[in-house]
């Protein structure tokens, strides 16, 4: 039971704090009338996307604290953060080039993470490849807006 209790407290941060970040950092007026990419997928999206994505980043910090070993869950821990700013830092904040920072750090941890599971914990890393996937995508969305902003 304290297994899956731990399981369920990965998903309440990774999903839960998502959620919760997402209803609070809405895009509004201000990104509507930003001038976006012809590659911008429709905003109905993201809600679903991100929802899949976090349970897939629960699922995999619940893998790598399982197994004890510190880097990955450092790496975890880092991309959990630096996700849950981006959006308070381009929706709230209005500040997408510091968020693109942020995105790319974000990108960087995740990349880490992947390297660090690869090997000893590959189900934490193929729950991390259509993030690391998603993020990337979403970086060039970021740029692009800075750049026709």
């Amino acid at each position: 039971m304290k297994r899956w209790g731990a399981l369920l407290l990965f998903l309440l941060v990774s999903l839960g704090g998502g959620l919760l970040i997402g209803a609070n950092n809405v895009p509004g007026g201000w990104y509507e009338g930003l001038n976006k990419p012809w590659f911008n997928p429709p905003d109905w999206v993201f809600a679903p996307a991100w929802t899949v994505l976090y349970i897939l980043i629960a699922i995999a910090g619940w893998r790598v604290w399982r197994t004890g070993e510190s880097r990955p869950k450092a790496l975890w821990a880092l991309q959990m953060a630096l996700n849950f700013a981006w959006s308070p830092l381009f929706f709230t904040a209005q500040a997408p080039g510091l968020a693109l920072a942020v995105i790319l750090a974000l990108l960087a941890a995740i990349l880490g993470f992947l390297a660090a599971t690869r090997a000893r914990e590959p189900v934490a890393f193929w729950c991390f490849v259509p993030y690391a996937a998603w993020v990337a995508y979403a970086s060039l969305l970021n740029l692009a807006i800075v750049r026709l902003n």
